[in-house]
């Protein structure tokens, strides 16, 4: 993909992250007027600490310090029949082990934008477009290669469907139309074919031709996306999000799979504990295969991916 069209796609998610108001204004209201009470914004930073220090620690082990950050602000917008539900998680977390340099724990980008107009009580017309990268690259142990980045991987869904919403716990949006956009920026991950986009053209000898990997891959197919949220117990809230898409034009059978855990435990007003469980499996992301442990890639297939986060920390909540 060109670097003009790389450039377009972004500035237009900037573009329409930034101007929502205004565009809810002009175009969403059933009346003239729009007042500030039809907006809804909010959200919350948390800053989680882990720390361990050890001093002639005979069992051995690793002074380690790390520090992870999240946020995540909304601002929704209801008037009348139309709603748009507009969402940005950011999540960054570092760790520093004794004797070793500052390494990148987590790093996430995402942005969800959701128009709604009513069909019923339960059911709206919505159109959706939702945005994944990362902020900063990603390095192997030793730095010396690299193996994300941000708009390398970023993906795209646009979805038009219905949203099933009974009440404020559940929201389930069916898309039997949904396009799926792969970007990959890096060109040398590009001719490597990572996440999915096609790899570099190969010459006579079998060796790959130096940029001419492919940097966007565009998908077809159906989406369907699940959130759930519900105080379980007093003061811990349970929320899980699931998507699911489907390509229409190759092994449609073959699901892709985002399935994204949070268990919230509030201690008071600022201290605050989570549990966070993310699952992925892509049969499109290839992973390194170690068939017998011996630290030699014997092949790359599909895999399902696991992260997993235990943290206490500050919590900020703003309106």
């Amino acid at each position: 993909m060109h670097k003009s069209l790389l450039s377009s796609i972004v500035s237009l998610l900037i573009i329409i992250s930034f101007s929502t108001p205004a565009f809810a204004q002009e175009t969403l209201t059933d009346s003239a007027a729009t007042t500030h009470q039809d907006w809804d914004f909010g959200g919350t930073g948390t800053i989680n600490f882990s720390q361990v220090s050890l001093t002639n620690w005979a069992a051995g082990g690793q002074s380690s310090i790390s520090v992870l950050g999240i946020t995540n602000v909304f601002g929704n917008y209801k008037k009348g029949k139309n709603t748009w539900n507009n969402t940005l998680d950011i999540t960054y977390g570092t760790v520093k082990l004794e004797n070793q340099r500052v390494r990148k724990s987590d790093d996430k980008l995402e942005l969800n934008l959701k128009y709604g107009r009513a069909a019923s009580t339960d059911w709206f017309y919505t159109a959706q477009m939702n945005f994944r990268s990362q902020l900063t690259p990603t390095y192997t142990n030793t730095r010396d290669t690299l193996l994300s980045d941000f708009l390398s991987p970023a993906f795209v869904l646009a979805s038009l469907g219905m949203d099933y919403k009974p009440n404020d716990k559940l929201s389930v949006f069916i898309s039997p139309l949904t396009g799926k956009f792969t970007i990959v920026k890096d060109q040398e991950l590009a001719d490597q074919g990572a996440f999915g986009v096609e790899k570099a053209a190969t010459n006579a000898f079998g060796d790959p031709i130096i940029g001419t990997g492919e940097n966007f891959r565009r998908e077809f197919g159906g989406f369907v996306n699940v959130r759930y949220k519900h105080e379980i117990l007093q003061n811990v809230i349970f929320q899980s999000k699931i998507d699911l898409f489907s390509n229409y034009l190759h092994n449609p059978t073959n699901l892709d799979i985002n399935w994204e855990n949070l268990v919230d435990f509030k201690v008071n007003s600022f201290l605050s504990a989570s549990l966070f469980v993310h699952m992925v499996y892509d049969d499109d992301i290839l992973i390194n295969i170690d068939d017998n442990d011996d630290g030699v890639t014997d092949a790359r297939g599909p895999r399902v991916q696991v992260k997993q986060s235990l943290g206490i920390g500050l919590t900020y909540k703003f309106d």
